[in-house]
């Protein structure tokens, strides 16, 4: 089955480069970001997680921890990461998990249930739906999922946006805009009512009584 915003993120255990983990003990009291890929030794991908480790700083910068799942065996994620780094000038610096019994794919609602063999036997089309981005909070609750193809590179900036924009909201009773970035314009949440909005946020700008436009609050 299919996961769903609100739901529990799976627990699992799983061999990772960095060693064996269990899932929400790893996690612990931080947000996490899981992103998958079909196979390693994929040319997005491999600009992918390249990408992620140059930016690690910005995600713990917000209590925010980074996996990444392949459905190969550990040596194989291993040896990627050689190839990372040569290539892409960062080696991954946060732990890929070896999804080779296809157990967590399966938990997150990646591949059938069904799916059984060698990993090492499937190609990357045959995982081409191991190509999700879950972020996680401490509650151990999904907040966001993402699906992209396979020819298509993940824009990881927009996790780090969209990260911003639930924890704000996690701790503010504020929605985001469309192209919201961190320190801009938010909105009055519409289960806040005008008596409670005067007293938690003052006066507001409204173009409409449905659009009650505040400044940050975490500025």
């Amino acid at each position: 089955m299919a996961l769903r915003l609100g739901d529990e993120a799976p627990n699992f255990e799983a061999e990772t480069t960095e060693g064996h983990i269990n899932f929400h003990d790893w996690l612990g009291d931080s947000w996490g970001v899981l992103f998958s890929h079909p196979k390693a030794f994929t040319p997005v991908c491999t600009t992918e997680l390249g990408y992620m480790a140059s930016i690690e700083p910005e995600f713990a910068k917000r209590n925010t921890k980074i996996i990444g799942l392949s459905v190969d065996p550990l040596e194989s994620n291993e040896g990627w990461s050689k190839d990372i780094e040569e290539t892409q000038g960062t080696a991954p610096n946060y732990p890929l998990i070896s999804d080779a019994d296809f157990a967590v794919s399966k938990a997150y609602g990646m591949l059938p249930a069904d799916v059984a063999g060698d990993a090492a036997e499937r190609t990357p089309a045959d995982n081409q739906t191991v190509r999700n981005v879950f972020v996680i909070g401490p509650d151990k609750k999904v907040k966001l999922i993402l699906v992209y193809p396979m020819t298509t590179g993940r824009n990881f900036d927009e996790v780090l946006r969209v990260i911003d924009s639930l924890q704000l909201t996690a701790n503010s009773k504020v929605a985001t805009p469309a192209q919201w970035q961190a320190g801009d314009d938010v909105f009055i949440s519409g289960s806040v009512k005008n008596d409670e909005a005067k007293e938690l946020f003052g006066d507001w700008e409204e173009p409409k009584p449905y659009i009650r436009i505040v400044p940050d609050p975490s500025k």
